[in-house]
């Protein structure tokens, strides 16, 4: 018989819970840390704020070469908003069955054949080029809206949507100052842009063709692309930078591309890409830095978006074009107001199956950029990653 006591007595055996109380810890975790991520997704979401009532204006220059009043803009997406919230309230009464798809909702027809929507955000020094390159073009191809018939299938007709983007120096000045001398004179002073000389020749235009859109604030480049858009007239939609860096005359080639693979409805996308310009000089002079970022990107881009959004090796590129169909499926569900805006563009054609087309085009390194090229890149990735968890999540739907 022992004597005495252990030294180091054994300590009891912890016991394991059970297999199911192990997976419904865990099944409790990841719901929780998916209610969070939910939760974050929808307080770091962007939400864009409703226009305010002087941005649904417009001044434009006069016959008589004055600056007219504050006039009303027109708005296709009031009146189709209109139509849509009625089909919702027709479907609410029992037996009535509404299959619509929101394309299919009745869409104002056209007034002119091409409508060009300009961000501008402080571009005094910048605007005048773009503009004297982009009116040659678009009075050489489609001539005066005044000749042409509302609804016709001729190449007649063009605005130039310029929406200053809370700009705090002499943008909207210049823009009216711009369209009253090559609305008055037959041989004013030409501007040089990037892709034109001194020697380039002034273009008399119709009065009215420019229209400038005031923002209060500032919104971003998204935000006023998007607005300028719920207020185009044209058969066709283009929005441009307002540096001028993509070839204009590049234009006439995205029309054919849009028209190659538009669908039934008439609803199509062509992308002005710079991919095949990768290991040009203008490409290659930019800083590493700046090529690094670019790739890593696109890498980026590759792995968050859809498939055929995934598959446009430039989707940056600030010069796109829109058939007016294709309109009804994309603005009325915009959200991004910043860089990345162009991204959600087309996830949101993809989503309503609408083809897309990326035709390479013209363009060059214009000064006075308004990117910062390390925040602004940081800014779009996680612009990006919000972007697509809100979609997917449900946070953003059509409704």
């Amino acid at each position: 018989m022992e004597h005495g006591f252990r030294s180091f007595p054994q300590r009891p055996q912890l016991q394991m819970p059970p297999t199911w109380a192990l997976v419904a810890g865990l099944l409790f975790l990841c719901g929780a840390l998916a209610f969070w991520i939910y939760i974050a997704v929808h307080f770091f979401a962007p939400v864009p704020r409703p226009p305010r009532r002087s941005e649904k204006q417009y001044t434009t220059i006069l016959p008589d070469g004055n600056r007219s009043e504050a006039k009303e803009l027109p708005c296709w997406i009031d009146k189709w908003a209109a139509e849509k919230e009625a089909r919702r309230k027709r479907a609410a009464i029992p037996g009535t069955i509404e299959r619509k798809e929101p394309s299919q909702l009745h869409m104002e027809e056209a007034d002119l054949f091409m409508s060009v929507v300009v961000p501008a955000y402080n571009e005094e020094e910048r605007l005048e080029g773009m503009l004297e390159e982009a009116v040659s073009y678009l009075q050489n191809q489609y001539g005066s809206a005044h000749d042409g018939q509302k609804g016709s299938d001729q190449k007649k007709g063009w605005e130039i949507l310029i929406v200053s983007d809370g700009s705090k120096d002499a943008t909207v000045e210049k823009a009216l100052e711009f369209a009253k001398e090559h609305q008055l004179l037959q041989h004013s002073n030409p501007v040089p842009g990037p892709w034109s000389s001194n020697s380039a020749h002034s273009t008399h235009i119709p009065h009215g063709c420019i229209r400038v859109i005031i923002l209060e604030e500032n919104r971003g480049k998204g935000g006023a692309v998007t607005h300028g858009m719920r207020h185009v007239r044209g058969q066709y939609v283009v929005f441009a930078d307002a540096d001028g860096a993509s070839r204009f005359e590049d234009l006439g080639k995205l029309v054919e591309g849009c028209k190659a693979v538009e669908d039934k409805l008439g609803r199509g996308v062509a992308i002005g890409s710079r991919a095949h310009l990768v290991g040009s000089e203008a490409v290659v002079k930019r800083s590493k830095l700046r090529n690094f970022l670019m790739h890593s990107f696109h890498l980026l881009l590759r792995f968050m978006t859809p498939p055929a959004t995934a598959a446009i090796k430039d989707t940056q590129c600030g010069f796109k074009l829109f058939s007016r169909a294709a309109l009804p499926d994309i603005i009325p569900y915009m959200h991004s107001e910043g860089w990345i805006f162009d991204v959600e563009m087309l996830m949101l054609a993809e989503s309503a199956n609408i083809a897309m087309i990326e035709v390479a085009i013209g363009w060059k390194e214009v000064m006075g950029s308004k990117l910062n090229v390390i925040w602004d890149s940081l800014g779009m990735a996680w612009g990006l990653a919000i972007l697509r968890a809100a979609w997917t999540l449900g946070v953003y739907k059509r409704d």
